[in-house]
């Protein structure tokens, strides 16, 4: 373009899709159109359409949108600000505050679309990233520096799941803490602001909000958002960068949204042609540095529960380590209804975790994976029909499967249980424990929602 600022007007309009045409030179793609009187309407150009026409997401449409409305190209990219001033503050996909607070004035803005790290400068770690959530740290140790995602259906228990995390991690966590939410109700945003407030750490937090009623193209691009957010944190301040979403699939399904408003033609299962391409621009530039580690921690939702579904297969070739939610744990009441022979995590190989730790996951999968092949027969003949170590095997996995239950600090409110953050140590003892026999003259219920076996002894000792 000639200048910095062209002038357009708008041709066509269809849902929060418009099209503009330009007398010169047509904007590129990816910049951004301000329209209206205040120029407060943002439209970002997704497409070219002819020599002078280009085609664009209207990212908050208003009343006043209408044909042959002006349409200013300011010849930049959608940006957001960066800086010490965003930690406690909760903000929108534009960068505005959304928190009641004063609003962010004089920052440096940079551009949403970042590039991910070359390969050469990319650093690989190897550590374990301790969640205190027993299930997860036995059997899908998560990676510091790396990404990690939370699989399930509606109503199993992804965002609570997250939200313990952030609990647990972030008062934990010396580096700075990211929430991004993607097709959030407004009502999850509020108490986790509230909660994050609550818990004392909000200021080593941002959080980043495109909400459900806020049009796709809000939704599509506020993960880029929040990313260019944290790597200002992680690049700029040196700093260690945990990155939480929730959700990856709304981030797909913006994406699917904004493709049939474009009017491509639909992939498989109606997904959009570029649903990969799209996933791994996002997901690449989840990274670690010389300068930072970058861990991710992401919800995935499943559609009607099927793990075959592109955009959880898509998602899962990204991950490091995938913790898999059961509808059927859920419905037996054995919260976090985590499935252990579906979850995984390539942390846990010898050599990167202890021997013991390997050794006590294994025996732990084993038991309860023959638990899972003997629950036909237990259901067609009974329990006296199993020989007397087949008998003790069940036994053993039955009290594993409730040890592995756990109350959360962020339903205490509801379950009157007060949470309990376990140490892996702890965890590995209590298992050794249970594998060996040691507690079985007790009744199942009694491992049921505690933290270690140790609190038995204490009740025995009472």
């Amino acid at each position: 373009m000639s200048s910095a600022e062209t002038t357009g007007r708008m041709t066509a309009i269809s849902g929060s899709v418009a099209e503009i045409r330009f007398p010169g030179a047509v904007p590129r793609i990816g910049t951004l159109l301000l329209a209206g009187e205040a120029r407060d309407i943002r439209i970002e150009v997704a497409s070219l359409v002819a020599a002078d026409t280009v085609r664009g997401l209207v990212l908050n449409p208003g009343p006043e949108l209408r044909l042959g409305m002006a349409v200013h190209s300011t010849g930049r990219p959608l940006s957001v600000p960066v800086g010490d001033a965003l930690l406690g503050r909760m903000l929108n996909v534009f960068g505005e505050t959304i928190d009641g607070g004063s609003d962010l004035v004089d920052l440096p803005r940079r551009s949403i679309h970042g590039r991910p790290v070359p390969l050469a400068r990319r650093r690989v770690e190897g550590e374990i990233f301790e969640t205190g959530i027993k299930a997860i740290d036995l059997l899908s140790p998560l990676e510091r520096g790396g990404k990690a995602g939370l699989y399930g259906g509606a109503g199993v228990g992804k965002t609570v799941l997250i939200t313990e995390m952030i609990h647990n991690m972030v008062a934990e966590y010396e580096g700075v803490s990211l929430f991004c939410g993607i097709g959030e109700r407004s009502r999850e945003a509020e108490e986790l602001y509230r909660e994050m407030d609550a818990a004392g750490v909000l200021e080593r937090t941002v959080m980043v909000f495109g909400q459900m009623n806020e049009s796709p193209g809000v939704r599509f691009r506020v993960g880029h958002a929040a990313l260019t957010m944290a790597e200002y944190f992680r690049d700029d301040m040196r700093s260690d960068v945990l990155v939480l979403i929730d959700n990856i699939f709304r981030f797909v399904q913006a994406g699917s949204e904004v493709s049939g408003l474009l009017g491509r033609i639909p992939s498989r299962v109606g997904y959009q042609p570029s649903l990969g391409t799209e996933l791994a621009d996002l997901e690449e530039r989840i990274c670690s540095t010389e300068s930072g580690r970058m861990t991710s921690i992401q919800a995935v939702y499943v559609p009607a529960d099927d793990f075959t579904d592109p955009a959880a297969t898509h998602t899962f070739s990204h991950l490091s380590a995938s913790i898999v939610l059961s509808r059927k744990k859920a419905s037996q009441g054995l919260y976090p209804a985590i499935d252990p022979l579906r979850s995984y995590s390539k942390m846990l190989t010898p050599g990167t975790v202890s021997d013991r730790h390997y050794r006590v996951a294994r025996d732990v999968r084993n038991a309860l994976s023959q638990y899972e092949d003997l629950k036909d027969i237990i259901a067609m003949l009974g329990m006296e029909e199993l020989s007397e170590q087949d008998r003790a095997t069940v036994s053993r996995a039955r009290r594993l499967e409730r040890f592995l239950t756990q109350p959360f600090f962020t339903t205490e409110q509801f379950t009157g249980k007060p949470g309990r953050f376990v140490a892996l140590e702890d965890t590995l003892e209590s298992c050794e424990a249970i594998l060996g026999d040691a507690f079985s003259d007790r009744p199942e219920s009694d491992f049921y929602m505690i933290g270690t076996v140790a609190e038995l002894e204490d009740a025995d000792a009472a």
